[in-house]
């Protein structure tokens, strides 16, 4: 998801990321980068087309899905990116999209899990894609899960397996699927395509990842059949392009903006910024939001869905009743 950031601060304006920060110190400067970003990615196309000898198409935009992204499931109140997660989820909090990140094994199989090693989530230790599919399906993914607020592992020694993305499209034949692009591994894009075709499920799967660089590929891949999100770098030419008004010059080639609400205390989304995507016929994802009052306001604002570690709060906040514990 993206996470850069344009911030006014007196009469300069700041650009940045979680990873570098460079300040802007003039209105002539801004219109002129603004200028050179849509120059740049014109001719990157062109010549990424012309690399190629294909011409892309370009998904819709995803609407009516539901508001309520259920981040890993909701990991704080399930275990994270697992089947039995997702099902609880979707027993507990009723119409959610399920957000999921993914990674690829050493053998080329496209598996749920958000962090590069499986220590954090499971019994075992080592690099996702050091380790065949056959030993990430042995080790425990409930292992380390510990509800909010509670003691003890309710789930650990219940057979929760990390699954494979083709398992996730089995099990949930009907639910719009989010997908974060994690693995660094080369092909990793087009083996993420390959399951989403072999599921026919192109018009219910968004994927999104920070590198310009990798949903580019993806998009190549999948010859534009599938939506996507802006980059770190797409987000930013968006941004600059709409303080500019000259978000006329750019059809972006992704169909959403997944930003942060706020990034180290800077307010990233705002309500200008949702009507502008929202006229440039984008849909707007914020994560990750887990409390009351910031949930309200996003809704208030129109935001298309909202990324949550407590999806239980969000459907309370969207009047889904709670299912009854079992």
């Amino acid at each position: 998801m993206s996470n850069a950031i344009v911030k006014q601060t007196g009469p300069g304006s700041v650009v940045a990321d979680g990873i570098w920060q460079f300040r802007l110190g003039a209105a002539p400067l801004l219109l002129g980068l603004a200028v050179g970003a849509v120059a740049a990615t014109a001719t990157a196309r062109a010549l990424e087309r012309a690399r190629s000898g294909t011409t892309t198409a370009r998904a819709p935009t995803p609407t009516g899905w539901p508001v309520n992204f259920a981040h890993r499931g909701g990991r704080h109140v399930v275990p994270e990116d697992t089947v039995e997660g997702f099902r609880e989820a979707l027993r507990l909090f009723g119409d959610i999209v399920l957000e999921l990140d993914v990674h690829v094994s050493a053998d080329g199989e496209v598996v749920v899990l958000h962090d590069e090693t499986v220590d954090r989530t499971t019994d075992g230790t080592g690099p996702v894609a050091e380790l065949t599919l056959a030993e990430l399906q042995r080790l425990d993914a409930g292992h380390r899960f510990q509800p909010e607020g509670a003691t003890g592992f309710p789930w650990r020694g219940r057979g929760v397996r990390i699954p494979t993305l083709a398992a996730i499209y089995r099990e949930f034949p009907d639910r719009p699927v989010n997908i974060e692009l994690k693995s660094r591994r080369a092909g990793a894009e087009e083996a993420v395509w390959r399951v989403v075709e072999a599921a026919g499920a192109q018009r219910r799967t968004l994927v999104v990842t920070t590198s310009g660089a990798a949903i580019r590929r993806f998009r190549r891949a999948s010859g534009g059949t599938v939506a996507t999100g802006a980059s770190v770098g797409e987000f930013a030419i968006h941004r600059l392009l709409g303080l500019t008004g000259l978000g006329g010059l750019h059809a972006p080639a992704f169909q959403a903006l997944q930003p942060p609400d706020t990034w180290h205390g800077v307010r990233v989304t705002t309500a200008g910024a949702v009507r502008r995507a929202r006229a440039d016929g984008l849909r707007v994802d914020v994560w990750t939001v887990d409390d009351e009052p910031a949930m309200r306001r996003l809704l208030g604002w129109g935001v298309d869905g909202i990324m949550t570690d407590r999806p239980d709060v969000l459907a309370r906040l969207l009047g889904h009743q709670p299912a009854p514990s079992t």
